[in-house]
């Protein structure tokens, strides 16, 4: 009898298990991609910074990336390293590198391959659900970099509230 309630028990455990062998996940779209950067290469121009721009879908691959006209030859890796960045931890890359200098912050994060803790890496969601990342680099400092970024994303703001799911 112990024998039947136990095989019942991991046959009803491997049923439930199987439901979440297929997810389905929404993922950024080449056009939003596409938007994103050049809105954020305008924000960063009309500033009279000179920067490179890369967004990444949820998964850290590159969709878009850009190199400003004048901008350095090192700022398109920094961008697409920010926004790797930022689409693996679904956070800032200036508020992790904030919190990687603080005593007894995470300081290995500096050490994980592909990893850039500099301002200018910003998560892109549709409502709290990652869809993606945007990252800039060339701006004097991080700060700046991130403000072009989160110009661009509030620009595609309307869009990315009507893709939330309906309840």
């Amino acid at each position: 009898m112990k024998l039947l309630v136990t095989s019942l028990l991991v046959a009803m455990a491997g049923t439930g298990a199987q439901a979440q062998l297929v997810r389905t996940e929404r993922n950024i779209s080449l056009e939003l991609a596409t938007q994103l950067a050049n809105d954020a290469m305008s924000a960063c121009s009309g500033s009279g910074f000179n920067v490179s721009v890369a967004v990444v879908d949820r998964g850290g691959a590159v969709r878009v990336s850009q190199r400003g006209d004048m901008a350095g030859p090192h700022t398109l890796p920094a961008a697409q390293q920010k926004a790797f960045t930022s689409a693996s931890s679904n956070a800032t890359t200036q508020a992790m590198g904030e919190r990687a200098q603080a005593p007894n912050g995470p300081a290995y994060l500096v050490h994980i391959p592909g990893f850039l803790l500099l301002g200018g890496g910003v998560p892109v969601k549709v409502g709290n659900e990652l869809i993606g990342a945007i990252g800039v680099a060339g701006a004097p400092r991080g700060i700046q970099d991130e403000q072009c970024a989160m110009t661009a994303i509030e620009k595609s703001r309307d869009k990315l509230k009507s893709a939330e799911p309906h309840a």
